[in-house]
């Protein structure tokens, strides 16, 4: 490994257990790639954690797992990278370069704060890859491993920022152009998308409105809102909505659509979500 990468593990589990603690001196990533924890943090308890979910842990932050669903045929696996600080900050500095016009005044991407989250398709193939490249015999492995610490790395500030630009705009949303277009995307998530619609709201040319809203949240509005739908999704089921009414809310036109797109993005189906005993 690359200095500024202290360490990357992959950890099968085979048998359930309860209360396994972890703990590192620097900024702990923690990425699911099969099974499912339970995990307990000093502030929260009973958190699950599934795969196409991310949890970061802050320097010397403590956390205690519980492996539920581990099988010595069907073993829990998860890929935690414990990173320099000075690495993520080379990173973050560049990142609030970058999103320094949609982020609120005085807000500074901070990535040694709890986060977990449900992550994107984009960032899962970042983990699938880490994880073959890790165990790879391969010449060119440490370089690679660089390479996908780094591009994870980015996606995790980049979530940063879009969840502080997203509370910002639930209590600020005239505030810019930006703000009002994400806002309406937010209560409009059923809706089919109208980008020169959307220009107009943000007082931009189509053009530029499309150039902005990529730079800032990294992605194109059809595909926020896509990412923010699935997230919806992803909440109402945990809340034991069925598969058929979060399907209707969300606008989709069919329910084999509907669960097409969430296995795509989740890699579970949406009813895998809705039964899960981890959520009774």
């Amino acid at each position: 490994m690359q200095a500024q990468i202290l360490s990357l593990s992959i950890y099968d589990t085979y048998e359930q257990a309860q209360k396994v603690s972890l703990k590192a001196d620097s900024l702990l990533y923690c990425g699911m790639v099969t099974g499912a924890k339970v995990m307990h943090t000093k502030h929260h308890d009973n958190i699950p954690f599934l795969p196409h979910e991310s949890f970061i842990l802050a320097p010397k932050e403590e956390v205690f797992i519980d492996f539920p669903e581990a099988q010595f045929h069907n073993p829990t696996t998860c890929l935690t990278i414990a990173i320099s600080q000075e690495r993520v900050a080379q990173i973050c500095d560049r990142m609030n370069d970058i999103m320094i016009e949609s982020l609120p005044s005085g807000v500074v991407l901070d990535p040694n704060q709890h986060l977990h989250t449900l992550h994107t398709q984009a960032t899962q193939q970042v983990i699938d890859r880490l994880t073959s490249d890790f165990l790879r015999n391969d010449p060119d492995r440490d370089l690679l491993v660089d390479f996908g610490v780094s591009e994870l790395v980015t996606r995790i500030l980049r979530h940063h920022g879009r969840d502080a630009l997203l509370r910002f705009t639930q209590h600020s949303p005239d505030a810019n152009g930006l703000t009002c277009v994400i806002q309406w995307i937010e209560h409009n998530l059923a809706q089919p998308l109208d980008i020169c619609q959307l220009a107009k709201m943000a007082c931009m040319s189509r053009s530029r409105f499309f150039e902005s809203f990529k730079r800032q949240l990294g992605c194109t509005p059809v595909e926020y809102q896509h990412q923010r739908r699935m997230s919806r999704a992803y909440q109402r089921l945990q809340e034991k909505c069925s598969v058929t009414e979060v399907s209707y809310e969300l606008g989709y036109l069919s329910l084999s659509h509907f669960s097409r797109r969430f296995h795509q993005h989740f890699g579970v189906s949406p009813r895998q979500i809705a039964q899960s005993k981890l959520h009774s």
